[in-house]
């Protein structure tokens, strides 16, 4: 005996028999896409939280280290025996998790009150940066020097990789400066630029729209042409805080500056320490070591630099790498 199976439609077979079954399967891979997507979206949160969290761990156990190992601020005035004040100078100037003048007035006042300091040494590895904290931070070291002038103690800029531009800046203020060899000094400069895109755009037929009051406004502005009254304002800005910059590597150098026989020392140009000495840029040879040892003859040497809080710690090496760290990662996933 044969049984027919009746449908619910009459028994009317559909007009496309692969119709619904290649609905159902593209449904089902859309559904499998979503996800898997959804998946990927919440590993990555997850593993992202959970690298967060070591690396707050590991600033917490880098900044507990760091203050285990070296004497707190308020304990530097208490320091019995005689030694010099060593202060770190390093990154760029004018960073913006970094304030170096107030590190660097900080530091100076410190030292400058301890009666067991014997000499401040400047520990310089910067290739420069803003203008204006480098003249900030040169009139402040002057200021403290004539400040404490009576404690009759010296202060010293000793150069290590390079101590160039805005460092530079800085260093000039200081009774003497000594360098490596091999260092890299001066580069008594301005520098400022930026991109010209307005070829590209015509190639690519885009055009600006950019609004402003006042013909000179939009300045810099890498998307529009500029005109020569811009580049001659952009030329006469330069050309102001390079004399500034010199008017300020005069009055600390003094006569000590061969200008003579270097004409284009106010160029920009780096030189090695030995040409450096040549030209009157720095005073002599010296680590922090020989000269805390053989000039100011006081070899124990004294970390006067302001430990980072742990804000500053997390902000300047953790805002950075996570930014970068979605960045790449958002790239991959979305």
């Amino acid at each position: 005996m044969q049984y027919r199976i009746r449908n619910n439609n009459n028994d009317t077979p559909p007009a496309n028999p692969g119709a619904g079954e290649s609905w159902e399967r593209n449904t089902l891979r859309d559904v499998l896409l979503e996800a898997y997507k959804e998946q990927r979206r919440a590993r990555f949160w997850r593993n992202l939280w959970r690298a967060l969290w070591v690396l707050v761990f590991l600033a917490i156990a880098a900044n507990s280290c760091s203050s285990s190992q070296s004497t707190p601020a308020n304990q530097l005035v208490n320091i019995s025996e005689e030694h010099t004040a060593v202060i770190s100078l390093t990154g760029a100037i004018g960073d913006e998790y970094e304030d170096q003048t107030a590190m660097l007035r900080d530091s100076l006042e410190a030292a400058y009150k301890n009666n067991k300091v014997k000499g401040i040494i400047i520990r310089a590895n910067s290739p420069g940066g803003s203008p204006v904290v480098s003249n900030t931070a040169f009139n402040e070291i002057r200021r403290l020097k004539s400040e404490y002038k009576s404690r009759n103690i010296p202060l010293y800029v000793v150069a290590e990789d390079v101590c160039a531009s805005g460092c530079y800046y800085i260093a000039a203020a200081a009774d003497k400066i000594y360098a490596d060899p091999s260092s890299m000094i001066g580069s008594i400069g301005v520098i400022g630029g930026g991109f010209d895109l307005t070829g590209l755009m015509d190639k690519l037929g885009v055009k600006r729209r950019l609004k402003t009051a006042g013909s000179n406004k939009g300045m810099g502005d890498p998307f529009s042409p500029e005109t020569p009254e811009q580049t001659r304002i952009w030329e006469q800005m330069l050309a102001d805080i390079h004399q500034e910059f010199i008017k300020a590597v005069k009055l600390g150098r003094g006569n000590r500056l061969k200008e003579k026989e270097n004409p284009d020392i106010f160029s920009g140009r780096i030189y090695t320490g030995n040409e450096a000495k040549a030209a009157g840029l720095i005073d002599g040879y010296g680590s922090i070591y020989s000269v805390s040892r053989d000039v100011i003859k006081a070899p124990k040497i004294v970390d006067y630099t302001p430990e980072d809080s742990l804000s500053q710690l997390f902000g300047r090496h953790l805002r950075a790498g996570i930014s970068a760290g979605l960045e790449a990662a958002g790239s991959k996933i979305w």
